[in-house]
């Protein structure tokens, strides 16, 4: 039997990673644009402890990982944790009988279309849309560098899928130590699925000033701009203290705030354009420039491991800033809802 589904194409944003762009090629498929369901929420929100050390690492506040990736629009997804790499399989295999693409974890180390092949284990999601049973093939879809959309060999995909992710050399960094397990993700998408006009950009930019109003006090929920401004000086000093345990924690987690900020800032400039509102291309620039911030703290920690302290200190100055134009943003935010 061979499956191939229509309607799996790339799509990526610069700064987001495997899980924005596995989610983009998905939700396309469902017939949603993906910058407007992506690029809606932005807010900082991390459960102290639970970051995974997996490229698609999500905080799941909506009880789902599309849920909290869209919580603006009706998506929600299951993942699937088969008990073996035959179950795994025959289950993604009915899922694309019955018409859908879903989503794999797999290790880099053994696709051979990732520049990571047999040489850095790390964990990653990708799109699955078709399969040959003759030939002994799948469908793959991945948008991340170099970008890959066609056929590997079902052994390729199961060793992906099936492997203890181990760290073996120094290489192995950030999304390593964590067994990929087979596991698959399946979407469903109901509801709105075009671009928010003026009564519902309004509504979903009011949402996002509330959760920057965050959780104040000394909580392991890191919520709104208090849980930042905590998460970012605590994580300064424990460098400073030469806590180099912290750098793996926050370079994953900045990557979320980074994907995230990118991605609103686009959704913004969007929105302004299809508007003829000049105050929301304003604010999407000063958006931007918070990411370039969570740019910089994801290079400061990545090269912390050896000096935390020096880290620390480049931690903190990056912070002040960081938090100083988050608050003017946050301001110009606010005022701009007032104003449309």
């Amino acid at each position: 039997m061979k499956v191939s589904l229509p309607g799996v194409s790339h799509w990526r944003h610069d700064l987001g990673h495997c899980l924005h762009a596995t989610a983009g090629v998905l939700l396309g498929f469902h017939g949603a644009d993906p910058l407007d369901l992506l690029g809606a929420a932005w807010g900082f929100d991390y459960r102290g402890g639970d970051m995974r050390r997996e490229e698609y690492y999500f905080p799941c506040w909506q009880g789902s990982l599309f849920a909290s990736l869209a919580p603006y629009h009706e998506v929600a997804s299951t993942w699937h944790p088969p008990s073996s790499p035959e179950q795994g399989w025959e289950e993604v295999r009915a899922r694309l009988l019955e018409g859908t693409p879903v989503a794999v974890a797999a290790d880099n180390y053994f696709l051979p279309f990732r520049p990571a092949y047999q040489d850095v284990h790390t964990n990653h999601l990708l799109v699955v849309y078709g399969f040959d049973d003759a030939r002994g093939t799948v469908s793959v879809c991945d948008p991340v560098p170099p970008r890959f959309r066609g056929e590997i060999s079902i052994e390729e995909l199961t060793a992906a899928r099936d492997s203890a992710n181990p760290v073996r050399h120094s290489r192995d960094m950030f999304f390593t130590a964590n067994p990929i397990g087979n596991r698959w993700l399946d979407v469903t998408v109901t509801g709105r699925r075009g671009p928010a006009d003026r009564d519902h950009l309004r509504e979903i930019m009011t949402a996002n000033l509330t959760g920057w109003e965050g959780v104040a006090d000394g909580s392991s929920d890191y919520r709104g701009l208090p849980g930042l401004e905590r998460f970012l000086r605590e994580a300064a000093a424990r460098l400073g203290d030469g806590d180099a345990s912290v750098v793996d924690e926050v370079f994953v987690v900045a990557g979320v705030a980074l994907a995230v900020t990118g991605l609103h800032g686009d959704y913004l400039a969007s929105a302004a354009r299809r508007l003829g509102e000049p105050g929301l291309l304003k604010l999407a620039r000063e958006v931007d420039r918070i990411a370039h911030h969570w740019s910089a703290v994801r290079i400061i920690v990545a090269t912390g491991r050896d000096d935390p302290a020096t880290a620390g200190r480049g931690l903190t100055g990056r912070t002040t800033a960081l938090l100083a134009d988050q608050l003017a943003t946050v301001d110009r935010m606010a005022a701009v809802v007032a104003s449309i």
